[in-house]
């Protein structure tokens, strides 16, 4: 019969500790991973949104500009 020591003792509660909360572990880092994953898509969704907003009125701009500029060149001529 071999005794352990306390060392050993210590090792292998410790290996069955990380066994039993490895699992729990897991879908913490799985659950966490998902909420910041949907966080930082919704933040680059808005960035995209409020950068198409100023690109929309930017080329709604342009779009007025030319018009206009059409609209003299046809009364000049």
């Amino acid at each position: 019969m071999s005794e352990q020591t306390g060392d050993d003792k210590n090792q292998d509660l410790r290996a069955r500790l990380k066994q039993f909360a490895q699992p729990l572990v897991d879908s913490l880092d799985s659950r966490l991973k998902d909420q910041i994953d949907r966080r930082v898509d919704e933040r680059v969704d808005q960035a995209l949104s409020n950068r198409l907003s100023v690109l929309e009125r930017a080329v709604a701009d342009l779009d007025r500009s030319v018009r206009e500029l059409q609209a003299r060149l046809d009364a000049q001529a």
